[in-house]
This record gives C-alpha cells, sequence and structure tokens, in this order.
C-alpha cells in the first residue's frame, strides 16, 4: 500500500462520513415521520375496536328461519372483561379474558433503566406487554371464520393453573389451559376444541396469528434493535431467524416446527410445540423507524394440527424469560441457538469453551469486570508460545535493520530493487517477514468469539465496572451535544483508552521493524485505531474493557520479553549461524520473487515509456 492508496482510503472515509452527515433527516422529516408513525397507529387501534364490536358467533342470514325461532335462539352472553394473573418467586404473567389471552409478564430479578429529568430508576422487565399485541386463534367454521380474541372467555383458577373456556353456539366449546411452573418461566399452555368437529370446514386448518412489538428493554436502543428478531426450528434441521436489520418474511409453508421465539437482546417469549409440530410458518419482522416506541414488529402465523375429533387438544409449552443459556439449553431442542454466540466454529467457541470457563471463573470472583481481566491473562498465557515466536521474529527483523537501512540508501529511487534485496536478506539470515502474522491469525478465532460473546451474554447486562455502569451498554464518559453518524453522542472511556494504548503498542513495536519496503504501513498502522474509534464507540463496554486491558497485557509482554527474555548477541549469533547453512529456496519464496521481478519490468517499460514520450 503506497502513499497514494492511504490517501484514498482516507478520503473515501471522509467521504463516507459527510455523506451521512447530509443525509441525516431534518426536523421536519423527523416531525413527519412522527405524525404518519401516529396516524398509522391510530388506524391499527381503531380497526382492532371495529373488529372487537362485532358480536360474537353472530348467526348468519341461512342460519335464520323465522323471528320467532330467532327468539328461541339463545344468544351469546357479554361478559366484561376479567384480568387474572399467575405468578411465582421469578414472573407475575397477566391475562384477559377477551380472548383468553397473556397480556403480560413482570420478570422480578431484572429490571429496566428508565432515564428521566429526575435520573434513573428501575422497573420490573415485562414481556409481551404491548396493548398492540395479539393472540389468536382464527377457526374457519362454516359460517364464519371465528377469531378468539373477539371472544368472552370464563376465567377459572385452581392453583396454579388458569383455565379459560368460551361456549359455542352448537353446544361446543373452546378452552385455553396455562399452568404456571414452580420457580420456572415455563407455562404448560394447551387448547382444546370440543364438539366443534360438524362446525369448522373439513380440509382447512386453524391458524395461531401472534403479533408481537418488540419494546426496547436495554439504554443501548440502536445495538438493541440489530439483535432482536423472530427464531424458529424445524423438525430435525437448524434454527433460523428473519434478519436483524431489515423487513424480512420466512416462508415455511407445510413445514414442521418445532418452535418460534420472539427474542429481544437478552429476553424471549418463546411458544414450543409438544403434542405435535405446528404445520407450518411464515414469520416476519417488520423495521418501524427511529422515532416510534418500539424497537420492531414481529409476527409468526402457524398453523395447529386438527384431526377432526370431537375432543381436540393441542399442548404447547411457553418460556417466557431471560435468554440464560442453561435454562434454554434444558428444552433440549437447540433453543439456546436464539443466543447470538455466533455460527460455525466461533459459536462453538463461545457455547463451550468462552462461556462454561467464565461462569466457572464467576464463581469465584464477585466482580464480572475482574472476570474479564483473569479471563486475559490466561488467555494470554495460553497463547504465549505463539506471543513469543511473534516477537522472536520481530527481534531478529530489529537485529538486521541496520543492514536493510543500507539497502534503502544504496537503492534509494528503485523501490521494487529494495523490496527484492530486502527479501534476499530475509532470505540468507532465514527470517521470514511473515513470521509474525501467524500468531495473530491464530487468535483471531478467539478475539471474533469474544467479540459475539460480550453483547449476547446476559452476564453482563447491567453489570458495574470501574466507571462503565453496564458491560453489555457502551459506557458514557462525556455526553455530546450533538450526533455523529456511527459515533453516536457520546465518548466511550475505554474505547478511547483502547485507542490510545493501541497507538503505544504499534510505535513500540515499528521501533524495531524496518519498513523501508512498504513506508506507508507506517502510517496505516496509527490510522485503524483511530478509525476503529467510531465503530467501538458504542459497542458493548465488556468488549472494549477487554480490548483496552488485551492491549495493556500486550505491551507488558512485549516490554517484559525484548528487555529480559531476548538476548541481542545471541539472536545476532543464531542469525550467522543460519546465514552460514546452504539455502533451499523454497516454492512460496520462489512465486514471490518472480513476481517481484515481473512488476519490476513492468514498472521499469513504463519508466521507458515515458522518457521515449519526453524525447
Amino acid at each position: 500500500m503506497d502513499r497514494n492508496q492511504v490517501i484514498g482510503f482516507v478520503l473515501i472515509f471522509l467521504i463516507l462520513v459527510v455523506w451521512s452527515i447530509i443525509n441525516q433527516p431534518t426536523a421536519e422529516e423527523i416531525e413527519q415521520a412522527k405524525a404518519e408513525e401516529a396516524v398509522r397507529i391510530a388506524q391499527q387501534e381503531e380497526a382492532v375496536r371495529t373488529e372487537t364490536s362485532t358480536p360474537a358467533f353472530t348467526p348468519t342470514a341461512d342460519t335464520i328461519v323465522s323471528q320467532a325461532q330467532s327468539d328461541l335462539t339463545p344468544k351469546p352472553i357479554q361478559i366484561p372483561e376479567q384480568t387474572s394473573t399467575l405468578s411465582n418467586d421469578l414472573i407475575t404473567l397477566s391475562f384477559s379474558s377477551k380472548g383468553g389471552r397473556l397480556t403480560g409478564s413482570a420478570l422480578s430479578d431484572y429490571d429496566k433503566i428508565v432515564i428521566s429529568d429526575e435520573g434513573r430508576t428501575k422497573t420490573p422487565v415485562e414481556l409481551f406487554e404491548d396493548n398492540k399485541n395479539r393472540f389468536n386463534f382464527k377457526l374457519p367454521f362454516r359460517n364464519r371464520t371465528i377469531n378468539t380474541d373477539n371472544l368472552d372467555f370464563s376465567p377459572q383458577i385452581t392453583g396454579s393453573t388458569l383455565t379459560y373456556r368460551a361456549n359455542t353456539n352448537e353446544g361446543g366449546y373452546i378452552e385455553q389451559r396455562y399452568t404456571l411452573k414452580e420457580d420456572s418461566y415455563r407455562i404448560d399452555y394447551s387448547v382444546r376444541f370440543v364438539g366443534v368437529q360438524n362446525e369448522i370446514i373439513p380440509g382447512q386448518k386453524i391458524t395461531l396469528e401472534i403479533d408481537n412489538y418488540l419494546d426496547p428493554i436495554e439504554e443501548n436502543v440502536q445495538f438493541e434493535k440489530t439483535y432482536s428478531t423472530v427464531y424458529f426450528k424445524e423438525v430435525e434441521d437448524d434454527s433460523e431467524n428473519c434478519s436483524c436489520r431489515g423487513n424480512d418474511t420466512k416462508d415455511r409453508e407445510n413445514t414442521k416446527i418445532e418452535w418460534t421465539s420472539f427474542a429481544n437482546q437478552f429476553f424471549n417469549t418463546t411458544l414450543v410445540a409438544r403434542s405435535a409440530p405446528f404445520d407450518g410458518l411464515v414469520a416476519t419482522t417488520e423495521m418501524l423507524g427511529d422515532q416510534t416506541e418500539d424497537l420492531k414488529k414481529t409476527t409468526a402465523l402457524m398453523n395447529i394440527p386438527f384431526n377432526g375429533s370431537s375432543d381436540e387438544a393441542f399442548d404447547m409449552e411457553m418460556y417466557i424469560g431471560p435468554n440464560e443459556y442453561r435454562r434454554l439449553r434444558a428444552f433440549d431442542n437447540d433453543l439456546e441457538e436464539i443466543i447470538p454466540f455466533g455460527r460455525s466454529i466461533f459459536g462453538d467457541i463461545n457455547r463451550l469453551f468462552i462461556r462454561p470457563f467464565f461462569d466457572w471463573l464467576s464463581q469465584f470472583i464477585g466482580s464480572k469486570g475482574m472476570v474479564i481481566i483473569v479471563l486475559i491473562f490466561i488467555i494470554k498465557m495460553a497463547l504465549y508460545p505463539l506471543t513469543y515466536k511473534m516477537l522472536h521474529s520481530q527481534a531478529k527483523m530489529g537485529a538486521l535493520k541496520p543492514q536493510l537501512a543500507g539497502l534503502k540508501s544504496k537503492f534509494k529511487d528503485d523501490a521494487q530493487k529494495v523490496q527484492m534485496e530486502t527479501m534476499k536478506v530475509y532470505r540468507e539470515y532465514g527470517v521470514s517477514p511473515f513470521g509474525g502474522c501467524f500468531p495473530m491469525i491464530a487468535q483471531i478465532p478467539i478475539w471474533y468469539a469474544l467479540f459475539r460473546f460480550f453483547p449476547a451474554s446476559i452476564t453482563f447486562r447491567q453489570e458495574a465496572f470501574l466507571w462503565a455502569h453496564d458491560l453489555s451498554s457502551y459506557d458514557v464518559f462525556v455526553n455530546l451535544p450533538f450526533h455523529i453518524p456511527t459515533f453516536g453522542a457520546h465518548l466511550s472511556l475505554f474505547t478511547i483508552l483502547w485507542a490510545v494504548t493501541q497507538v503505544i503498542y504499534t510505535y513500540y513495536n515499528s521501533m524495531h521493524m524496518d519498513m523501508s519496503a512498504n513506508p506507508a504501513m507506517k502510517y496505516v498502522q496509527y490510522l485503524m485505531p483511530i478509525m476503529f474509534l467510531a465503530f467501538f464507540n458504542s459497542y458493548a463496554s465488556g468488549l472494549t474493557c477487554y480490548m483496552l486491558f488485551s492491549t495493556i497485557f500486550n505491551i507488558a509482554q512485549t516490554v517484559v520479553t525484548k528487555k529480559f527474555v531476548f538476548d541481542e548477541e545471541k539472536i545476532l549469533a543464531e542469525l550467522n549461524i543460519q546465514k552460514a547453512k546452504p539455502k533451499k529456496k523454497n516454492s512460496f519464496q520462489a512465486r514471490l520473487e518472480e513476481a517481484m521481478k515481473r512488476q519490476q519490468e513492468v514498472q521499469r517499460q513504463k519508466e521507458l515509456q515515458k522518457k521515449k514520450k519526453k524525447t
């Protein structure tokens, strides 16, 4: 990468920043979007009121034979809406007799931080509580389609079991039963259709319609939005999910579905099929914009198996609670995969190694921040053999620095010649310029796994360390009076300190390295930490804390190793011994030198053409 490429790289970055600033919505556009959203919500509420006001089981014209007979027909009894609750030590569930459905859940052990002019206050985390939500069974009756969310159910509570029943005009009934398990977030749930086999159109399916408006729970709303979506799992297949970053639909018609989950960053509402799988699924996510109070709208349409018997029951199980790995793993149906630890090798590293090891350390260390530091120390010591090889390679290149400087002065007008001669020197002394790369590459899977681990693990939620009050969100050192695209309206101290220490670490390493063959890299290596400030400024402070102390450990290991472990005279002696050995050029070196010769020849031809044009 030469100077022109570096300049172009910086200009592209600046253009992207300016473009983001120019394309920010104006105050008028924001107000217009708010007004349009208010109209949309009002229209939805009006539609719900209109549908709700329709009497349930109203006879059609075909069923009315005479006024006298109609007077003898029993009329549906309008039951006032009643609210019922089930609770244990972990959760309180609220239900409505209108539709016999769940209307909210409050988690006792988890709080939501609300920031207002009065300061920071805590309220219990609530799930599936939005009044726009829907949980409806759509029954294809002969005379009309019945929606259970329009029906009035009669409640009956026995211990930890709540039973709702709504009668039909033909003497049958629809029953929903909820049983909250003790000391658990799990609810046994079943729906029964008794005596309705003659009313349902043969061959038609009963559909369960769920609308779940995911509300923001965490402080970093924009970050939480990228971790919220609908997950589902087909029978004998891996779990899937709708996109987290845009509108998306997954259509799995006539596919057997084990479970469907509506997941926030750290919490979820899940429905698991028990007696038989769901018969098909259409799942969607809809982005609602930054001007609404909701993160996004999620929906699921699932068909319920119906065999036409006189007493049809379909058993399910609900989970409404935190994304705790062990609780989700206990379902034994891959439900733990809704925790976004990552796919392939990165997810496996998090699930099988980092997560259990971190949980084990947490048994002995109360502060999650201190656990991070201990984890860094253990990882760095485990990877020290690779680090030693990298530093040893750098030390040998540093020992050759005076000799390489002579090449630069000798061929100062021919950069490609300098590169070729430099490679010859490295080969002569048995030094590989890529010797320091492999140890860094070997650490990438661990680093990327941690990159996914910190914002996905509920372990760090609202855990304070030093000046950060929540390791799952960004730490705020200074609030800015303006918003910078991709950067935010704050300064993260962990991120700033990491960038500073990274520049220090880079400077110290560059003192012992020769970059005469590619001078542009001398500046690019300082540019990268500064550019990453924009990305990590709004990232989970658990990761930026890890990055900061990891860089500090790197500096300490480098200084101690180079000052107290390496002996410059011994390194020179090693190089001289290697120089005296007969050399055999490997295929990679041969191809590299051949490529450099071709490039040098191309450059020479270009210079000759320039000279001809001048003459």
